[in-house]
């Protein structure tokens, strides 16, 4: 079995504690976090070979996220050094009926200069299975939409899987341009996860369908994606949610189980997601078990403070056999 491949951008997250405001804060907790780096660290915790690829500025923070990717046991030997500057985004944690809010502060950052040519493309594509990619990466900039559009074909031409995760974020670009851009993607793409809303907005096939009908009319337009995945989320407060996952493959829709739990930090739960439904389909299950591995995947990561899922896949498939259950013994 080959490796797992994924890029984006890696950014320093500054989060507030204690469940404060920005304005009353006067100190952050810091992590590291983004989508693809999430999905990557999620994938070498099952024990998949998962290289991630992105582009940092030479100074120690750069440094000090080598460090947290090989702890996690991600290779990192096609990241690129340069530019000026390390993508941040400021967390400001929600409660009850509050939600928790993102201020983003990565224009010019070291990934958004990232060009196709600066990637030693044989390199990362030697013995890659999958490569995942994800809509936040065309909207940083240019260069990275043009990046973007040059690896996918260069990956397709290689016969290698293309996964890929809508992540609109309106606080990057505008919903008409996002739809124009992301779209394009489609006849490449192999493994999609896309919800109603990126049906209705993005793909722009109309309101009040079902989550079926939907999907049914994406693979009729492109019959190459093989797999098509999303979430439904009851907000029940901000500190406590529902969750069900949905894969449709075949022709068929199937759902996982319904959970319902308590939220510690609920970034990355689709990132997590998405790489439970990778290591599910990297290791051949069926589509059942596809989507009942990535829900519980994604349930899990919301126990997890910080971006990254960082648990096994024994932990997973507890949950998904016993429930959740309040003492492991």
């Amino acid at each position: 079995m080959g490796k797992i491949v994924t890029l984006g951008e890696i950014m320093l997250r500054l989060s507030t504690e204690n469940n404060n405001r920005f304005i009353q804060s006067s100190s952050f907790r810091a992590d590291y976090g983004g989508g693809e780096a999430n999905v990557a660290i999620s994938l070498a915790n099952f024990g998949i070979p998962t290289e991630y690829v992105t582009k940092l500025p030479n100074n120690p923070l750069a440094e000090s996220i080598f460090r947290y990717l090989k702890g996690n046991g991600v290779q990192t030997k096609n990241i690129v050094i340069g530019g000026e500057r390390l993508g941040t985004y400021y967390l400001e944690v929600g409660t009850s009926i509050r939600a928790s809010s993102v201020i983003y502060d990565r224009k010019f950052s070291s990934f958004s200069t990232l060009n196709f040519q600066e990637l030693d493309i044989d390199n990362i594509f030697k013995d890659c299975d999958i490569l995942h990619l994800s809509g936040i990466t065309p909207a940083l900039s240019e260069n990275c939409n043009i990046l973007m559009e040059l690896i996918i074909k260069k990956a397709k031409s290689l016969g290698i899987l293309i996964s890929f995760d809508f992540n609109y974020r309106s606080k990057l670009w505008s919903l008409q341009k996002a739809s124009k851009v992301l779209t394009s993607y489609l006849p490449y793409i192999d493994i999609c996860f896309a919800g109603s809303l990126d049906a209705e907005h993005i793909m722009a096939l109309g309101s009040n369908k079902t989550l079926l009908e939907y999907y049914k009319e994406i693979v009729s337009k492109y019959p190459n994606i093989k797999y098509l995945l999303s979430t439904k989320r009851e907000t029940h407060s901000v500190n406590e949610n529902s969750l069900t996952g949905f894969i449709f493959e075949n022709g068929n829709l199937l759902s996982s189980n319904r959970y319902k739990f308590q939220i510690v930090d609920r970034v990355g739960g689709g990132d997590a997601f998405a790489a439970g439904a990778l290591c599910a389909i990297y290791n051949g299950l069926s589509s059942q078990d596809i989507v009942d591995f990535a829900t519980a995947a994604s349930v899990y990561k919301h126990t997890i403070r910080g971006d990254a899922n960082l648990v096994s896949k024994d932990e997973i498939q507890h949950i998904i056999k016993n429930g959740i259950s309040t003492v492991s013994r």
